[in-house]
């Protein structure tokens, strides 16, 4: 295991090669860094602004090999790679953050739920569901409607479906594969809103200011921020992150997404272990933002400063919507972030704009 901090020329790895990786990647070189990406896809959007890339699956033995020699510390910019995988680069020997844990625990949503109840991260009820018979129990305990996951994937609104009466349970389940799941209760929210975190090998923790969160169709549209909360509710999601945090023995960026029930109660949605969407504002709304601080955090550097200096609206483009590209670089109070990606499909994330204002 090499000596932290890690020093300027360091070769930091990223297991994914898609938008965040490439912006984890851009921020790694700001601080003088080295990157290598293993991603399945050749050129990826990450690969083509890094040191180098390994074209291979997130599993295969021999890039795992690969990564772990050339490589002073591991990550990785989403949370569906496979744990073992993680696993894997630190029983040979790998610096890894944040750990494997923490990917077990996000990639399965009734352990998810139980971790974040288990250290006072409160969600909403909910009830594991195996069989239709599963299904029906859960539905005549927490009553419609009801929202049904699959345990795992899914994501932007994939892999799930509201449930308004208990007849169309067996629709529902087929819908979903008939795959292992949850069943949660309906969250009655005010707001969606979202704490990004991180935390040091040390156990020095930072706070970002909330964000609310808009979607559209199941996918984040728009993020603003720093959101306008009460000292009640900001000091809750601050305590909800920490303990986030600790339990998992975190190092790095998370992104906790939260339901604020009103008058400072707070209900925790899901959670990240990675930067996150909603904390893209960051880029332009503080002088670190969270993918210079992930860096710092795995490289066991000093975490930055997270205080806003403007206020954000963070719009993702979706699809075609990136056509936009020429207008919006002609607006003073837009900044555009592009992802590289080559084709546009429709709901596909192809890159996001900061709309700056004065705090």
């Amino acid at each position: 295991m090499p000596d932290l901090p890690l020093p300027p020329g360091s070769t930091i790895g990223v297991i994914g090669g898609g938008q965040l990786g490439r912006m984890l990647s851009q921020a790694a070189s700001r601080l003088g860094f080295d990157v290598v990406i293993l991603d399945p896809e050749e050129n990826s959007p990450a690969g083509r602004v890094s040191r180098g890339q390994v074209v291979a699956a997130y599993d295969d033995p021999t890039a795992l090999t690969v990564m772990g020699r050339v490589c002073q510390v591991v990550t990785f910019e989403f949370e569906n790679v496979p744990a073992a995988s993680m696993e894997t680069l630190a029983e040979g020997g790998a610096l890894v953050a944040p750990g494997p844990t923490a990917l077990k625990v996000a990639q399965d949503r009734v352990e998810e739920k139980a971790f974040l109840n288990a250290v006072g991260a409160p969600t909403v009820d909910y009830h594991p569901v195996d069989s239709l018979d599963d299904l029906k129990a859960g539905l005549e305990r927490l009553g419609t409607p009801a929202v049904l996951k699959t345990r795992r994937e899914g994501y932007d609104g994939k892999g799930q479906v509201w449930i308004k009466s208990a007849k169309t349970a067996a629709a529902a389940w087929a819908a979903i594969g008939e795959r292992p799941a949850v069943l949660e209760a309906k969250a009655d929210f005010v707001r969606e809103l979202s704490v990004i975190a991180a935390r040091g090998w040390n156990g020095e923790t930072a706070v970002y200011p909330l964000g609310e969160n808009i979607h559209s169709g199941g996918v984040l549209k728009t993020t603003l921020a720093p959101a306008a909360v009460d000292a009640k509710t900001d000091r809750r999601a601050r305590a909800i992150a920490k303990a986030v945090l600790d339990g998992l023995d975190y190092v790095g960026v998370i992104g906790v997404e939260l339901f604020d029930l009103g008058d400072g109660v707070l209900r925790v949605n899901e959670i990240a272990p990675r930067v996150h969407n909603t904390g893209h504002w960051t880029q332009d709304g503080c002088v670190c933002d969270q993918f210079e601080q992930h860096i710092r955090a795995v490289a066991g550097w000093p975490l930055g400063p997270t205080t806003a200096h403007a206020r954000v609206e963070m719009t993702n483009l979706l699809g075609d919507e990136v056509e936009q590209w020429s207008k919006l670089a002609a607006k003073s109070d837009a900044r555009l972030h592009l992802y590289g990606k080559a084709e546009a499909r429709p709901g596909r994330k192809m890159a996001h704009v900061n709309r700056v204002k004065n705090l």
